[in-house]
C-alpha cells in the first residue's frame, strides 16, 4: 500500500476489527448508557467519495507529480553544487504534492475504517490506493536520486538555509541508503505492492470485519465479542472466549495463509535489500538501535516473574483460585460494582486531567470533541480497536474508538486523543517532517493515560474502588509491556522460522503458545481455543513488529513521570516542545532535556519499576 494510503493505526493494545454500515457525515449515535457518541466529520478532508474536489485533486496530483518529475530527474546533483536554492525549491514542491496525495490517502482509509464491509467503499479504497501508487511512480526517483549526491556536496548544500530546513528529513533519507536498489526494481516493488502485501492486509481486513462468533445463540462482530471478556459476568466471558476460539479455527487456514505469504513478501524485500535481522527494518524506520531494542526486549523478559505472573497469582487469589482460565484474565475485579461511563463524563475526566497538567494540552485535544474530529459507535463492518490518525498538516487527526462505556474505555479515549495532541503539535513541521518514529509516537499517548489514571486515583477513597483502578491500571500497563514483547517474540519465531519453509497453522499456533505461557505464567490457564488467538492481532499483519513501541513507550513514559513528579515546575514546557519537534530531532535528543538515556541498562528497569510498585501497592490492600 503507498504510505499515503495507510492507517497509521495506533489501534489499541491488542486491537482488532468489527462490522457494516456508512461512516456517517454528520449526526450521532444515541446508547441509553452512554448518552450521544460523536460520528466524525470527515467532510473537512472531502464532502464525500464521488466528489468533485477529490476528482479534482486526484487529477491535481496526477498533473503535479508528471510535472514534478519532468522538471527535477537527472537533475538534482547538479542542483545540489550549483543551485542549492533550486534544490530546496524542488524538496518544497515534493512536499506539497506529498500534502495533497496524503489527504486523498488519508480520507480513503478513513472512510474505509468507517465501514470495511460495504463494497462500494472497498472499490473506492482499492481505487484510490491503485491512483496514489500509479501517481507516486513519478515521484519516486526523488529520494533515490537524492542519495546518489555525494555527502560532502549535500552537506555543503544545506548551508543554504531553504534547505537546511530539511536537514531532519535528509539525514532521515540518507539512513534508507544502504538498502536502496536500482530504481526499476524500486519501480517494480512499489507498483506491484498493490498487489502484493496491500492486497494481503485488505484480505486480512475484509476477513475479519466479516467473521462472526455465535454466543448465546446471538451472532455478534469481534469487537462486541471481545467486550465481553471484560464483562462481570463469568459464564458471558467463557462463552465470548468459546465462541472467538471456534471462529478462528474454523478460518485457521486462511489466516496461517496470509500469515505466511506476508511473512515471506517481507522476507524477499528484506533479502534484496540487505537487512540481516528479520526486524532491521522496522528498527531502521524507528530511528532505534536494535541494541536499544534488544536491551529492552530483556528487561521485560527478566522481569515476566516480577510483573505479570506476580500479579496474575494476586488476581486468582481474588477469585479464589490457584489460576485463572485466560478467559478472565481481563476480568473485573469480583464484588466491585461495574458502572456505564457515559460519553460526556468521560470527556471530562480526560480533559480535566489534561487541564491539570496543561491548559495547552486541554485546549488541544477539546477541539477534537468541538469539531468532530472524533468517531466512537460501534457499527457494524467499523474498524475494531482505536487509533489516531494524523492525516495531513494541512488538514487536522481525527480518532476513531469504539466506546462501549467501560473504564478501560476512557482510558482508550485519553490514549487516542494523546496521539492526537501529539499530531497536532507536530503538524507545522511540514509533511515531511512531522510524523515521528514509533519510539516516540506512543509517548504522548502512554503520557496521557497516566494523567487520566493518576487524577482518577487521587479522588479515590473507598479501598475496594481503589483495588479495581489499581488492577485496571497495573492490567493495562502488563498488556502495554509484557503482552507486546510477548508479541514481538512470536513475531520474531514466525519471521525466522518462515525462512525454512512454509508453517502450518499448528506450528503458528505451537509459537503463539509458547511466548503465552511465558510471559503469562503458571496462574493464567490457556485452555483449548486459545492457541488460536494469534489470528485477530492486526500489527502481525499490517506493521511486523511494531508491537515493540508500545512497551517502549510504557517504560519511556513511566520514566518521564517520575522526573515529573519529582520535578514539576517547567515539566510541560519541556513536554510539549518535545511533542512539537515530531520528526525533526532523534529520541535521545529529545529525551536529554529530561535527564533520560536509552542506552543507559537502568533506564528499563526504572520504568519496570514503576509497574512492581503498583503491584505492591495492591498486595497491601489484600
Amino acid at each position: 500500500m503507498p504510505k499515503h494510503a495507510a492507517i497509521r493505526s495506533s489501534a489499541r493494545k491488542s486491537a482488532v476489527k468489527a462490522k457494516s454500515k456508512p461512516p456517517a457525515q454528520t449526526g450521532t449515535k444515541m446508547s441509553n448508557k452512554t448518552g450521544k457518541l460523536p460520528e466524525w466529520n470527515l467532510a473537512d478532508l472531502y464532502p464525500s467519495i464521488d466528489s468533485a474536489p477529490l476528482k479534482a485533486d486526484l487529477e491535481r496530483a496526477d498533473a503535479d507529480c508528471i510535472a514534478f518529475e519532468r522538471d527535477f530527474k537527472g537533475r538534482l546533483s547538479d542542483l545540489a553544487q550549483n543551485a542549492p536554492a533550486d534544490l530546496a525549491a524542488a524538496v518544497r514542491r515534493y512536499e506539497a504534492i506529498d500534502d495533497l496525495m496524503g489527504r486523498i490517502g488519508s480520507y480513503s482509509g478513513l472512510v474505509y475504517a468507517g465501514n470495511t464491509t460495504d463494497p462500494k467503499i472497498a472499490k473506492f479504497y482499492g481505487d484510490m490506493n491503485d491512483r496514489l501508487t500509479a501517481a507516486y511512480l513519478h515521484l519516486l526517483f526523488f529520494t533515490l536520486e537524492l542519495n546518489r549526491i555525494d555527502d560532502k556536496v549535500l552537506d555543503a548544500a544545506m548551508a543554504e538555509p531553504a534547505l537546511g530546513h530539511y536537514r531532519p528529513w535528509l539525514e532521515d533519507i540518507r539512513r534508507e541508503k544502504p538498502y536502496q536498489l536500482e530504481d526499476r526494481i524500486e519501480q517494480l516493488f512499489h507498483e506491484k505492492s498493490v498487489t502484493a502485501y496491500s492486497a494481503w492486509n485488505r484480505l486480512f481486513d475484509d476477513t475479519i470485519a466479516s467473521l462472526r462468533f455465535k454466543v448465546r445463540g446471538k451472532a455478534l462482530g469481534i469487537e462486541q465479542t471481545l467486550n465481553l471478556l471484560q464483562d462481570s459476568d463469568g459464564a458471558r466471558r467463557k462463552a465470548a472466549a468459546q465462541a472467538l476460539a471456534e471462529t478462528f479455527k474454523g478460518n485457521l487456514r486462511q489466516f496461517a495463509l496470509i500469515t505466511n505469504t506476508l511473512a515471506k513478501d517481507k522476507e524477499i524485500s528484506d533479502r534484496w535489500r540487505g537487512f540481516a535481522d528479520v526486524a532491521d527494518s522496522r528498527h531502521l524506520s524507528n530511528r532505534v538501535e536494535r541494541d536499544v531494542v534488544d536491551a529492552l526486549v530483556a528487561a521485560v523478559r527478566a522481569a515476566y516473574p516480577a510483573l505479570s505472573h506476580r500479579y496474575y497469582k494476586l488476581k486468582a487469589r481474588w477469585f479464589g483460585k490457584k489460576a485463572l482460565p485466560h478467559w478472565d484474565r481481563n476480568a473485573p475485579l469480583p464484588k466491585v460494582a461495574q458502572r456505564t461511563i457515559s460519553w460526556a463524563d468521560a470527556r471530562e475526566t480526560v480533559l480535566t486531567a489534561y487541564g491539570a497538567f496543561s491548559p495547552k494540552m486541554a485546549e488541544v485535544a477539546d477541539r477534537f470533541f468541538e469539531k468532530r474530529w472524533i468517531d466512537a459507535p460501534v457499527r457494524p463492518g467499523k474498524q475494531p480497536g482505536a487509533f489516531s490518525h494524523p492525516t495531513v498538516p494541512s488538514a487536522h487527526p481525527y480518532v476513531l474508538l469504539n466506546y462501549q462505556g467501560k473504564p478501560r474505555d476512557v482510558m482508550t479515549l485519553a490514549h487516542e486523543l494523546g496521539h492526537g495532541v501529539h499530531q497536532v503539535l507536530a503538524a507545522p513541521n511540514g509533511a515531511l517532517m512531522a510524523p515521528t518514529p514509533l519510539t516516540l509516537a506512543e509517548t504522548a499517548s502512554v503520557f496521557g493515560e497516566m494523567l487520566t489514571f493518576r487524577k482518577l486515583l487521587a479522588n479515590t477513597t473507598d479501598t475496594k474502588q481503589r483495588r479495581a483502578m489499581l488492577a485496571a491500571k497495573v492490567e493495562d500497563m502488563i498488556n502495554t509491556v509484557v503482552r507486546q514483547i510477548a508479541f514481538y517474540s512470536f513475531e520474531r519465531k514466525v519471521h525466522t522460522e518462515r525462512r525454512n519453509g512454509e508453517l502450518t497453522a499448528d506450528k503458528i499456533c505451537e509459537l503463539w503458545m509458547s511466548v503465552q505461557s511465558e510471559s503469562l505464567g503458571p496462574a493464567i490457564e490457556l485452555k483449548p481455543g486459545y492457541e488460536t488467538f494469534w489470528v485477530y492481532i492486526p500489527h502481525f499483519i499490517h506493521s511486523p513488529f511494531y508491537v515493540y513501541a508500545y512497551a517502549f513507550g510504557d517504560c519511556l513514559v513511566n520514566s518521564l513521570y517520575s522526573v515529573y513528579e519529582k520535578s514539576a515546575s517547567g515539566f510541560a514546557d519541556r513536554y510539549l516542545a518535545m511533542l512539537s519537534a515530531g520528526g525533526t530531532k532523534h529520541y535521545s535528543e529529545l529525551l536529554a532535556p529530561f535527564g533520560l538515556d536509552a542506552r543507559d541498562p537502568s533506564f528499563w528497569q526504572g520504568g519496570l519499576n514503576v509497574i512492581a510498585k503498583l503491584i505492591d501497592e495492591l498486595e497491601t490492600l489484600g
